[in-house]
Formats: C-alpha cells, structure tokens, sequence
C-alpha cells in the first residue's frame, strides 16, 4: 500500500483499524472477480495494487464511510427496583 494514499484516507476515516477493514473488504471484492463489485470505480488504474485502488476509490469520494454514532449503554443497579420491560421477575 502506499502510504501517501493510507494518510490522505486516514483523514476520511480517522480509526486505522476500521481503514484496514474497510480496504479489506473492498480488496476482496476487486479480487474476486464476476459481478459489478468487482470493477475498479476509478480510470487509469493499471499500474495500481488492489489495495491502492480501494484507498484511491475512496479517496475520490467514490465510496463512502459514515461512522455509526455510539450511545451509551446504562444497566439497572437494583436501586429503584425498575427493570426493562422483559426481563424475569425475581
């Protein structure tokens, strides 16, 4: 992979590791082979490893990669005797 290209996409997608799931998967799909997955999304790539094409393919803004938003999850303490609805009365 080049590296200019891994630090141009880590600005679009900050967590290195979910960059290198990203990559993998649509590494996968160039690699192999049938169907419209498998086509690269940018011209004059034929010098171009699978993995800088993915890099290149988003760093054009021809896939995109929104970051899911992450709410907190709270657990009954036993203090207000409330539980979720469902779970088993004890």
């Amino acid at each position: 992979m080049n590296a200019i290209l891994v630090r141009q996409a880590l600005e679009i997608i900050p967590n290195a590791n979910i960059l290198v799931n990203f990559v993998s998967r649509r590494v996968r799909q160039l690699n192999g082979g049938g169907g419209r997955s498998s086509r690269a999304l940018v011209a004059d790539c034929e010098r171009l490893s699978a993995a800088d094409i993915a890099l290149t393919e988003l760093i054009e803004g021809k896939m995109g990669f929104d970051m899911p938003e992450f709410i907190p999850l709270t657990r009954p303490n036993g203090k207000d005797k409330h539980r979720p609805k469902g779970w088993a009365t004890g």
